[in-house]
């Protein structure tokens, strides 16, 4: 059970990091964010602190204990964020160093995987 918990709070911290700092500017509205999301991907400048927002809202529920049904919620949102970015900068801009930001997935999966793997080992 050690090795799950060490295993689960690296990718889980990890993860919460690179989310956390990609919701940043959008909560903020930020002008490096308005210049991604409005000028190059063509959205409306009020989704960006929507998801800024949504995006810190996940990261905080995987980051407390409790409410499993909570966190498969939060681990779905931030999974399509991360699919949606990917998918949006390859659309309008295809450029193969967009897939760089399918690595930030890696530590996510790893998370999931971990949590699933603590909730069974608390189970039995």
């Amino acid at each position: 059970m050690k090795k799950i918990n060490i295993i689960y709070w690296i990718s889980t911290g990890i993860f919460a990091a690179l989310m956390l700092l990609s919701a940043i500017p959008d909560a903020v509205v930020s002008s490096d964010a308005i210049n991604i999301m409005v000028t190059q991907l063509g959205y409306p400048k009020y989704i960006i602190p929507f998801i800024g927002i949504a995006k810190i809202i996940g990261v905080i529920v995987i980051l407390i204990p409790g409410f499993p049904r909570l966190k498969e919620w939060a681990y779905a949102g931030l999974a399509i964020d991360l699919a949606g970015a990917i998918y949006s900068g390859l659309s309008v801009k295809p450029d193969p160093l967009m897939l760089t930001l399918a690595i930030w997935i890696v530590p996510g999966i790893i998370s999931y995987i971990y949590f699933h793997k603590r909730l069974s080992a608390k189970q039995n």
